[in-house]
């Protein structure tokens, strides 16, 4: 089975949004396919739930984050995952840096789905959070396929 692995910082706004947008995706688009999507956070408090503005993001979009809790990247999920999409390229350094066999399979979001890499803000800090889930969405709907073609399906 395919394992996506989606990571920002807390595992509380963008990682879990783009997993439940990727998860609709791959239900609308490739019905029948099962995938393991999950989410997790660099400097993540494990059990803590969803952000409000990830939770109104996600309503906005017909799916529920509410039974979301925070975990932290660990060997066991980033062994099992086939492709790693992080959202800034910090996290990428840390995580490679802690795990160095992430690195074959572990992108950018934005390079990823756009092939510009970029990092998406975090909307706990200046970044304004409604146009942080708009942005997720509009990348991961266009470049599913994309997404799809790095773990060779």
């Amino acid at each position: 089975m395919t394992t996506i692995l989606f990571v920002c910082t807390a595992n509380r706004y963008r990682s879990p949004l783009a997993a439940a947008i990727f998860q609709q995706e791959l239900r609308l688009r490739r019905p029948g396919e099962h995938w393991t999507v999950v989410s997790a956070g660099t400097w993540a408090d494990n059990g803590s739930p969803a952000a409000a503005g990830a939770l109104v993001g996600a309503q906005s979009m017909g799916l529920n984050l509410g039974a979301h809790r925070s975990r932290s990247i660990d060997a066991e999920l980033v062994r099992a995952a086939d492709l790693i999409l992080v959202m800034e390229q910090g996290q990428k350094e840390a995580i490679r840096s802690e795990f160095p066999e992430s690195a074959g399979k572990m992108q950018l979001i934005s390079e990823a789905t756009t092939g510009v890499a970029y990092d998406v803000p975090d909307p706990v800090g200046p970044a304004d959070g409604t146009n942080v889930a708009a942005e997720l969405s509009e990348m991961i709907h266009a470049g599913f396929e994309r997404i799809c073609a790095l773990v060779g399906k």
